[in-house]
């Protein structure tokens, strides 16, 4: 193996029990190159293109109670080219990374803390700091990384990981800031978009085009301030959603953030046209839910047919094993408290109505499936599934939505993986022909790697596992781009 050490962070994190900042969290302080990895197996020489992986990396010692949501990003990339595999590490040099790392300590206090503890921040919450540590995407040639309560989105060389900056849009980025979980057409190379807020009308959806402009933007109304986290977009239109958990309007108007169900409410869609004006918004009502997460949608008919993640239990218990500092924190990290499943939305344009199906009984969620089909007729998806009280991923499912067949592949014991994007094959002759990609850590030998696993032969497991030069923290999302993205 040949390493490089590119540079290492200063940080000021004291010794902790915290379940988010040990263990498989346990930050990653020292940015590297690596080539000449040890490799068990054979890396194909038939993939091409780089996997980005956006993980929360808590630099500082927190001020007061700590959410692993409040750390900084930090970019983790496998490139794959030849039959070879290179990895490169780089921290999210956010405004709010660069004015902590000019104090030497932390400046914003966190989501679990009151705004008066907090000096003003960012995005729809205003009090904590935007550490663009959610999702990244490519979009037209550089990576993009993006934060949950909305933000600035920031750029990044797609080969070196270095921080561009904001993303500006030609001076033409709006006011509102950018949602974690844009979408990229790579058949039309646009990215789809939207923000909220706490002012009205709420919510806005925005188009970029291939050449990196602000194309569209248009308010989205809502009833009040609301918390979406994912949207979806077929061939013409995009979807967008009004979900009833968000921050109690009592206790917003006294300067507290406190989330709240509210199942009378049910859920509604809103499907608007690609480029759709604001009147040109159709309202769908379905059942009251809250989804972290979409995988893909389409049209067929006068339908347009969306698969993603149904909660049966937005507003979990705590669970009963957790430490009582941690509980609540812990609960929303739990895919088993909310209880999430694969589920099938129909919209029809004709008549109005709405129809609902479930797909699958079982807790998942962090779905993936092959890019090319992104907004269009898709008939394979990857499913993660999680430990059961943790932020951690313990297998995947393919489903055959064709079929309605499905197969497993846990990871193994004290082995987690991350989101697991498709890579297509060079030359690819069908929708399952390549491979999903997962950075894995496993605890019992201490060390992360990469994995490659044939999608056609799923259950088989990897086929190939690049042992990366240091263990990484877990995070939330990541992408695959193919090398024609970032040529």
């Amino acid at each position: 193996m040949s390493v490089t050490i590119a540079g290492r962070i200063k940080a000021t994190l004291g010794p902790t029990d915290h379940p988010y900042l040990t263990g498989p969290f346990t930050p990653n302080l020292t940015e590297l190159d690596a080539t000449d990895m040890e490799v068990i197996g054979r890396i194909p020489d038939d993939i091409a293109g780089a996997y980005f992986r956006n993980t929360q990396n808590q630099v500082h010692q927190p001020l007061g109670r700590f959410h692993p949501f409040d750390s900084d990003g930090m970019i983790h990339m496998m490139r794959f080219e030849g039959g070879r595999a290179t990895y490169r590490n780089r921290a999210v040099r956010t405004t709010g990374f660069l004015a902590e790392a000019a104090a030497g300590k932390s400046l914003w206090a966190g989501l679990m803390e009151a705004p008066a503890k907090s000096r003003p921040g960012w995005g729809a919450h205003g009090f904590i700091k935007d550490a663009s540590s959610t999702d990244v995407v490519v979009h037209a040639g550089r990576a993009l990384t993006t934060y949950y309560q909305c933000g600035e989105a920031y750029r990044l060389d797609a080969a070196t990981l270095d921080t561009l900056g904001p993303e500006t849009w030609g001076g033409m980025a709006p006011d509102e800031g950018v949602s974690a979980h844009c979408k990229v057409d790579l058949a039309t190379g646009e990215l789809l978009f939207f923000n909220y807020s706490r002012s009205s009308p709420y919510m806005h959806y925005g188009v970029v085009g291939a050449d990196n402009k602000l194309r569209h933007y248009v308010p989205v109304p809502l009833p009040g301030p609301r918390l979406p986290h994912d949207m979806a977009f077929t061939k013409n239109y995009s979807i967008l959603n009004d979900f009833p958990l968000f921050w109690d309007p009592e206790m917003l108007a006294r300067g507290m953030r406190v989330v709240r169900y509210f199942p009378h409410l049910g859920s509604r869609f809103a499907v608007i046209p690609r480029y759709g004006k604001t009147e040109d918004i159709r309202w769908f009502d379905a059942a009251p839910t809250f989804v972290l997460h979409f995988l893909n949608a389409w049209e067929e008919g006068d339908e347009i047919i969306m698969d993603g993640y149904f909660q049966k239990s937005p507003m979990p218990v705590s669970p009963p094993d957790a430490p009582d500092i941690y509980k609540r924190m812990m609960v929303y990290l739990d895919m088993y408290a909310m209880q999430p499943h694969l589920h099938r939305w129909r919209f029809n344009l004709k008549t109005g109505a709405t129809r609902e199906e479930k797909l699958d009984d079982r807790v998942l969620e962090f779905g993936m499936f092959n890019q090319d089909y992104a907004g269009r007729p898709y008939r394979y998806a990857y499913s993660a599934q999680s430990r059961p009280g943790w932020f951690l991923f313990t297998g995947l499912v393919k489903h055959d939505l064709a079929t309605g067949q499905s197969q497993t592949l846990e990871f193994g014991d004290q082995v987690y993986g991350s989101e697991s994007p498709f890579a297509p094959r060079i030359g690819a002759r069908d929708e399952d022909d390549g491979y999903l990609v997962s950075f894995m850590t496993d605890m019992k030998n201490d060390r992360s790697e990469c994995w490659l696993i044939d999608a056609k032969r799923f259950a088989d497991g990897p086929v190939c596992r690049v042992i990366l030069p240091q263990r990484i923290a877990s995070g939330t999302h990541s992408t695959w781009a193919q090398a024609r993205e970032f040529a």
